[in-house]
């Protein structure tokens, strides 16, 4: 094959510093319209949705095959976080907490899982940010599903 094809849909998440609630109703729309705008025009990766709660994001894109996975949230984080601090959208200041969640996506989940962040704040009725994200390391392989105690 002379040449090099990729299409690797990615589910990300990232969550602000200390989990703390600063992504307040009043400036939602502006971050996620910020880190739209980073994606789709700085990272040249089709973004499909993005939403979220007071203390973490989700974004489904797809990958650019010319950068990593690393430097899509460095980038991601360093550039929003900058233009919320300059922008004195938060009476504080905003920092988004180190590390992220990055899992693939099958081509036949991707209604799924666009529908699962699109209903982010009812999900999170039942569910605790941190609940949340165990169960995708669980999902994914990364934590254990079950503990087994052997006597």
């Amino acid at each position: 094959m002379s040449h090099s094809l990729t299409k690797i849909w990615i589910h990300g998440i990232f969550a602000t510093h200390n989990r703390e609630p600063l992504i307040i109703e009043s400036i939602e729309k502006s971050i996620h319209n910020k880190i739209r705008n980073i994606i789709i025009n700085d990272l040249k990766c089709p973004l499909r949705i993005i939403n979220g709660m007071p203390d973490h994001i989700h974004i489904l894109f797809l990958m650019n095959s010319g950068i990593t996975i690393e430097d899509v949230f460095k980038r991601i984080k360093g550039s929003s976080s900058h233009w919320i601090n300059h922008g004195d959208l938060i009476n504080s200041k905003f920092a988004w907490q180190t590390g992220y969640g990055a899992f693939s996506v099958s081509e036949s989940q991707l209604d799924i899982v666009e529908q699962y962040i699109r209903n982010q704040k009812e999900h999170h009725k039942n569910y605790s940010s941190q609940n949340e994200y165990e169960g995708f390391l669980k999902n994914h392989g990364i934590l254990p599903k079950t503990i087994e105690i052997v006597l």
